[in-house]
């Protein structure tokens, strides 16, 4: 069977779906704004038997640890729960995961990221997302899919490196930070979510939504493969950390990096928010 990893299109999904691959669709739309909106949307109707997961309550853990520590807007939550979670979706390792929104993956990125951390390597964002499906003829239902009573999803080798506060902290002159938000939210000069305004210094700067063409789907491999290799300036991509506000859409700079043939680098989960929620950690303007 064709394994898809990184990216697959409506066309290849119609076609994936009209054969005997196991498969499992995930819906991650979202709204910061509005947490409630994707699940309305998602009800409103989906692609058919896919699963609803939401940011806040799936993909996430508490936002502070035991010890009462900040630890950003959207925390992982351990391996174990999600294993679990995805388990009654019903994935096993032999299962192909398709996982779309309706914001270019910009929310989608974050749960394929999250399915290779425990170890699942056959997992794609549908590239376009919802828009692409129904423009390539695809159905649309209301319907939820009965969740399973099967067990935790195996864990795998930990193949998605990550990085946390305090070591980045110590490491800052030896990495290179990646952050995927906006370019006036990098700079200093708006946050209307998080505590400071800024970027971790030394940070650089590539906003994940010019990872996508006109059309909402992803440029081509040579595309970003270019366009990354200016914005890192000739770095050694293994010193490579990736870092967003809340730790979602850095998970778009990973997943377009990896389909331009660049490799896997490393994700800072709690990014901005847990960052600059510490007065202590140092903050860059400009």
């Amino acid at each position: 069977m064709t394994l898809y990893r990184t990216l697959i299109s409506a066309d290849q999904l119609l076609a994936l779906r009209a054969g005997d691959t196991p498969l499992v669709l995930i819906d991650s739309r979202f709204d910061l704004a509005d947490t409630a909106a994707g699940e309305r949307a998602y009800m409103a109707g989906h692609i058919p038997r896919a699963h609803y997961l939401h940011l806040d309550r799936d993909l996430s853990a508490e936002k502070t640890d035991a010890q009462g520590r900040f630890r950003g807007r959207h925390p992982m939550p351990t391996r174990e729960r999600f294993a679990a979670l995805v388990g009654s979706l019903g994935v096993t390792p032999r299962t192909q995961v398709v996982v779309y929104d309706a914001q270019g993956g910009m929310f989608a990125a974050r749960p394929w990221w999250m399915l290779r951390w425990l170890g699942h390597d056959a997992v794609a964002v549908l590239d376009g997302g919802l828009q692409a499906w129904q423009a390539a003829g695809g159905a649309i239902e209301t319907a939820a899919p009965a969740r399973a009573e099967g067990p935790a999803y195996p864990l795998g080798d930990r193949t998605m490196p990550t990085i946390e506060a305090d070591a980045l902290l110590r490491q800052l002159d030896a990495v290179t930070v990646l952050d995927a938000r906006a370019p006036e939210r990098y700079r200093g000069e708006v946050e209307p979510l998080d505590k400071a305004a800024g970027h971790i210094p030394g940070a650089l700067n590539r906003f994940f939504q010019h990872n996508l063409g006109p059309d909402g789907r992803f440029k081509s491999p040579e595309a970003l493969r270019a366009e990354f290799g200016a914005v890192l300036g000739g770095r050694d991509l293994s010193t490579v950390v990736q870092q967003c506000g809340s730790g979602a859409t850095a998970c778009h700079n990973i997943l377009a990096m990896e389909h331009a043939g660049l490799g896997t680098t490393r994700l800072y989960p709690g990014s901005w928010s847990e960052w600059c929620a510490d007065p202590s950690r140092p903050v860059a303007k400009g």
